[in-house]
């Protein structure tokens, strides 16, 4: 309940920005315009935005024949975390990240860059893994494909405007819009807007998925030493990420400095690591409500010996 009421927060503020924008634009005229477009906009990055960031980043689907650790290791969380399989999808990246995307749990993706399969053990590989099955589980993934939908769609009009702006256009106050002014002040607040928008929701939601996804595999050790991996050779191998997409992946893909860090979508990596440090490992019954320490603990080894 409290990520679809997080969800319409989400859509409605967006929606705002996008209303306001065609306000600046074109006055009342204008606004009625970007409504139009932003109902739109909505219905379709519900139905089509996971399909957007999976071509974004070129990331092509595996089969259990392509890659079959890899989807043994997927099939395994699933279980664990009592859900469908999900797509597994490959990104052709050398640096090390993943995300997971789709509307639902029955139609949700998993897609990891070449580098974290070059790069990281199979132990490390089942942290991350586990970290975005709880993105799944947690019903994260509509959330991150709206907002990196309707985000790039504000960077756009954003955009749109500067060049308005210094071409002469805008409407004036008496059609209800603010002109040049306007629009120059629009074009700086919108895209700040949307990533303070980002930021709020995705900075909660990578801690619990850090908890629940170490609880999947019964190893929070495996996650937490994944994460000192990615944090460092995301440093060392940055990735050509959008901004507007950054808060979709388990670390963020973008290098910054310390002053940009204090706005990043992501929660500090030390943090991160140290409250799975404090976490215990094979604590109680299973996900499928069932005392199964024993057969998960002989499953991890299997996988990840």
């Amino acid at each position: 309940m409290g990520n679809w009421f997080k969800t319409t927060i989400l859509l409605a503020v967006l929606t705002a920005l996008i209303v306001w924008i065609g306000n600046i634009f074109g006055g009342r005229q204008g606004m009625i315009l970007a409504f139009i477009l932003a109902m739109g906009m909505n219905f379709f990055s519900y139905w089509f935005s996971d399909k957007i960031v999976l071509k974004m980043y070129r990331a092509r689907e595996v089969t259990p024949d392509q890659n079959p650790e890899l989807y043994e290791m997927v099939r395994f969380i699933a279980r664990s975390a009592n859900l469908p399989m999900p797509g597994i999808y490959v990104i052709p990246e050398k640096s090390p990240n993943a995300f997971a995307t789709g509307r639902n749990p029955e139609h949700a993706v998993i897609a990891v860059t070449e580098g974290l399969i070059n790069l990281m053990d199979r132990q490390e590989i089942m942290g991350v893994l586990s970290h975005e099955m709880a993105h799944v589980k947690n019903r994260d993934i509509l959330i991150g494909s709206i907002a990196a939908t309707m985000a790039g769609a504000i960077m756009i009009l954003a955009s749109m405007a500067r060049w308005t702006a210094i071409f002469g256009g805008g409407s004036d106050d008496e059609e209800g819009g603010l002109g040049a002014i306007g629009l120059i002040i629009m074009s700086i607040l919108a895209p700040i807007a949307a990533m303070l928008i980002q930021m709020a929701i995705s900075r909660s939601r990578e801690y619990l998925a850090d908890s629940t996804g170490a609880g999947f595999i019964g190893q929070p050790g495996a996650l937490a030493n994944a994460l000192e991996k990615l944090g460092a050779y995301s440093k060392r191998l940055p990735m050509p990420a959008s901004p507007n997409t950054a808060h979709m992946f388990i670390v963020n893909p973008l290098t910054s400095g310390k002053l940009a860090n204090l706005f990043s979508t992501h929660p500090p990596l030390e943090e991160r690591i140290a409250r799975l440090r404090g976490q215990r490992s094979f604590s109680g019954p299973d996900h499928n409500g069932n005392s199964g320490k024993k057969e998960a603990e002989d499953a991890w080894r299997r996988l990840s010996g």
